[in-house]
């Protein structure tokens, strides 16, 4: 018989004698597979009920020290002897799922019964399941780390009188049963409804059960509706607590005088604010002069919205714009970080009205070269507000805007001349430089889309963002210089295999990519000056976007690769994103450390273990607003091509898949899906290598840069699908 040398010193712990932790752990270390309870109470003899229970509670106190593991179906093992993993569960329409985690290059398939045990969203722990075929290796499930708590949007239905809600995202592949709802007046079969699920919910392999708790509308689809569906779907906060709402009637409308005192006054001079013409918060203004001395050169001065004056580190609203991270523009409305009282009013810098806002003024060159810079808190007094047209036109001599602006002509000309100085040491374009041609949206009254226009940048929309990088790069060099921890906005270089997959598409359009093994950011920019007047121009940039990391924001400074700067951070946009209140924040608190004759004001420096969780949450944020407004952007333009079935569109071979390739339309720069099944000349293969379409028998191709003819057939506004076939 083995003793126990261990036991003795859990005796007093527990009445009945256990095996010790260690001896546990010994065993289990030389089981290289996961291993039951029950089979574990057998090598130990553990019979009757009040051992069992003993042993039970050691378990679960060694899970929860971590050292051991605990699956759904109370099988242990520790963490070293199997092969995991951690990651988010990505569901889909058909009932299988996979598995997307940061610590690997590639998905994991997770089969329909394992779908069973998880939800699409989940964060899950897996065990890495490798095939014996050559096969894509798959996941098995062993624990739900956090729970996907988000409500879930579907239509409700009545089958033999049982409720039931099936769910608008098909990446939930169930049923929901309702057991209960907030009101029976407005619900009708059909219904579009909120349910939350059961918390008591553990998998599929047991009914799906949960409560309505919000009635969004009816059968009828319209943008508002959709856009409520989004918000919930990606679980955007859009209602502001109470406290929030309590602290707002505490922040007075006025500025207090002993606060204007203690600032730099610069209501004197003429700042502007340059936005979109549907701009909907005004948070930079800047001003020019030329210098007077002999070297010559520019004084330029970022005015930033003052917002963390107003909004103080742990208070109902900085918690709850954290939560929120930015603000989501969607085209019916926006949902803002800060409440509009702040966002619309106070730290606006709305023309003729005092606000208190922080200045980066910065010394140029003549070649527009950074000299010099400096950081302090100032009250400004805007002169005027313009949209990048407007200053466009007045600086092409627009007689109307020249008469209608003509006591802000002198400093508008300055902007002008200064913007030819940037022109030559252009910050923007050492980086990936994309001569960006947007697309936009004409609305009707209904949100609704009226008409579909490319929107060029003009030298206005470049010229205010090459002030605002210039901004952030003096921010970032102030902030490393004073060393502390903050939220880098890190780019990094793209991956070797996205490189090289980069590589194979632009050799069948004939195009290559200097730079060797690791291309620099020029030889990127090299590339799009070639393709700025291909047809095919907008579809090969959003090839090379896919083929870019994303940039995420983190304590640790990894550069900009997009930029081509070693450092880089948020300074300029406060009111709508919550890393550059945190900058703000540690700006001030650097400014009033250096002041020793002023009184130190209290600021919350955030240290770096937990503004790492921060940068990892907004990052999340800025994500989970792109997809949402895609959304329904995506939704709008299927809802403008329903008038648009059985029109012939030229178009542009933009995607290549499996299961067909996508046009995008010339007219409308949307893109609609001509499947594999409609091609009926002849038996097309999918060839992955070249990426293209081969017919069998006439070696006819599809591939990406075709123009082709095609009609429209088909939309399916739940799907936001758009199809299309060929024109013969």
């Amino acid at each position: 018989m083995v003793v126990d040398t261990y036991q003795k010193n859990n005796y007093k712990k527990y009445v009945n004698t256990i095996p010790s932790r260690e001896r546990i752990l010994f065993f289990l270390k030389s089981y290289k597979d996961l291993i039951s309870q029950k089979k574990i109470e057998n090598k130990f003899s553990i019979n009757n009920q009040d051992d069992k229970k003993a042993f039970r509670r050691r378990l679960r106190a060694m899970e929860r020290d971590k050292q051991i593991i605990h699956t759904y179906d109370h099988y242990y093992a520790v963490l070293e002897n199997i092969n995991m993993v951690t990651g988010k569960v990505i569901g889909h329409r058909d009932g299988y799922g996979f598995l997307r985690s940061e610590m690997l290059k590639e998905d994991l398939f997770l089969s329909i019964d394992q779908m069973k045990l998880c939800i699409h969203g989940d964060i899950i722990l897996a065990r890495i399941i490798k095939p014996e075929k050559k096969k894509r290796n798959s996941a098995k499930v062993l624990k739900i780390l956090k729970p996907n708590n988000v409500l879930i949007v579907g239509r409700y239905y009545v089958e033999k009188k049982i409720q039931f809600v099936i769910p608008d995202d098909n990446r939930f592949n169930f049923k929901i049963f309702v057991v209960s709802s907030i009101s029976k007046k407005n619900l009708s079969i059909g219904s579009i409804v909120v349910v939350k699920l059961n918390k008591n919910f553990l998998n599929r392999k047991n009914k799906v059960q949960g409560k309505i708790v919000e009635i969004l509308g009816d059968k009828e689809m319209k943008t508002t509706l959709v856009t409520d569906i989004a918000i919930r779907t990606y679980a955007i906060p859009y209602l502001w607590p109470e406290k929030v709402k309590d602290q707002l009637y505490q922040i007075h409308n006025k500025i207090d005088k002993k606060e204007l005192k203690s600032r730099i006054d610069l209501r004197h001079l003429p700042f502007f604010t340059i936005d979109e013409e549907d701009a909907r918060d005004f948070d930079d203004a800047i001003f020019c002069k030329k210098k007077n001395d002999e070297e010559g050169g520019w004084n330029l001065w970022v005015a930033i919205s003052d917002v963390s004056y107003y909004i103080k580190p742990g208070t109902a609203i900085d918690q709850e714009a954290l939560k929120r991270g930015n603000s989501v523009y969607f085209p019916s409305l926006v949902v803002p970080m800060l409440p509009e009282k702040i966002s619309t009013d106070l730290c606006s810098l709305n023309p003729n009205v005092e606000r208190l806002c922080l200045i980066c003024e910065m010394i140029l060159s003549n070649q527009g070269k950074l000299i010099t810079y400096k950081y302090y808190e100032a009250v400004i007094c805007s002169q005027g507000r313009f949209t990048y047209d407007e200053i466009f036109k007045i600086w092409n001599n627009d007689i109307k805007l020249c008469l209608k602006y003509n006591k802000s002509l002198k400093q508008i000309k300055n902007l002008f001349l200064l913007q030819k100085t940037l022109k030559k040491n252009d910050v923007s374009k050492k980086g990936v430089y994309f001569e960006n041609v947007e697309t936009k949206f004409t609305l009707d009254s209904n949100f609704k889309i009226k008409n579909i226009y490319q929107h060029v940048r003009n030298d206005a929309h470049k010229f205010i963002e090459s002030c605002m990088i210039l901004a952030n790069i003096c921010s970032a060099k102030f902030i490393q210089k004073h060393q502390y921890p903050i939220l880098f906005r890190n780019h990094d270089c793209p991956t070797k295999d996205s490189v090289i997959n980069f590589r194979r598409i632009l050799n069948k359009l004939g195009l290559s990519l200097t730079g060797g093994e690791v291309p620099k950011p020029n030889h990127y920019s090299d590339l799009l000056k070639k393709i700025k007047n291909r047809s095919d121009c907008e579809m090969i940039q959003t090839i090379l976007l896919r083929s870019m990391k994303q940039a995420v924001y983190s304590p640790d400074n990894r550069g900009h690769f997009g930029l081509s700067l070693s450092s880089y951070v948020h300074f300029t946009s406060p009111i709508r994103r919550y890393p550059d209140i945190l900058l703000h924040r540690a700006i001030k608190n650097a400014l009033f450390k250096s002041h020793k004759n002023k009184k130190n004001k209290s600021f919350n420096v955030y240290y770096k273990n937990n503004i790492k969780k921060i940068g990892v949450h907004c990052s999340m944020s800025e994500r989970r607003a792109d997809e949402a407004t895609r959304d329904v952007m995506d939704w709008l333009k299927c809802d403008f091509m329903q008038k648009k079935i059985g029109d012939i569109f030229t178009g542009v071979v933009s995607h290549i898949t499996s299961f067909g390739f996508f046009v995008r339309l010339n007219k409308y720069f949307i893109d609609g899906l001509v499947r594999i099944e409609q091609l009926s000349d002849d038996y097309y293969y999918f060839d992955p290598v070249s990426l293209k379409f081969i017919g069998k028998i006439t070696r006819s191709t599809f591939c990406l840069g075709d123009v082709l003819k095609v009609k429209v057939i088909s939309v399916n506004l739940h799907q936001k699908k758009i199809e299309l076939s060929l024109c013969t």
